[in-house]
């Protein structure tokens, strides 16, 4: 069990961190949540059908350990003064945010099923390459595809005013 996630953790760490360091901006917490996330997946290694591979797998480990995260401390009580002088987004940017998200998703449904799963697998942190491999394309088709898809959503959600300003 140990020379596993040894094997794992030397094998896809820098991959694991950059995805957690993308979600959470924090080197501390994406370092935090990188060690969840190599001890969650050694503890569930026996449910690892092998639908996937290692690192999407990790990824998708990754994304519950921040999740997680989120729950747990999206309860704790935040102190007035961090409150008052918080810098990060409104309330209403993230209504706005979210709002946009899913009207994006909703879009992004009507496309052909292979240009949703090369933005899904995009936004699940995939390289271009392994997007390719899964697919069956180029790893120049898979870049055009998702280039031409989120201009396409881009530019429908300018039409419709939706914005992240």
């Amino acid at each position: 069990m140990e020379k596993l996630l040894s094997e794992l953790f030397s094998r896809y760490q820098r991959d694991v961190f950059a995805y957690l360091f993308s979600l959470c901006r924090s080197a501390d917490l994406a370092e935090e949540l990188t060690a969840d996330t190599f001890f969650e997946a050694v503890k569930s290694l026996h449910r690892f059908r092998g639908d996937a591979d290692e690192k999407t797998w990790l990824f998708a480990v990754a994304r519950h350990r921040w999740y997680h995260y989120l729950q747990k401390h999206r309860q704790s009580v935040v102190p007035l003064e961090e409150s008052l002088f918080s810098t990060g987004p409104s309330p209403e940017e993230i209504l706005c945010r979210r709002e946009t998200a899913q009207r994006a998703q909703a879009l992004l449904a009507r496309e052909p099923e292979r240009t949703r799963t090369i933005v899904q697998l995009r936004l699940d942190g995939l390289s271009f390459r392994e997007i390719a491999q899964r697919v069956g394309v180029t790893e120049s088709s898979a870049r055009v595809i998702d280039f031409r898809a989120r201009s396409k959503l881009r530019e429908a959600l300018e039409k419709e005013e939706y914005t992240n300003d």
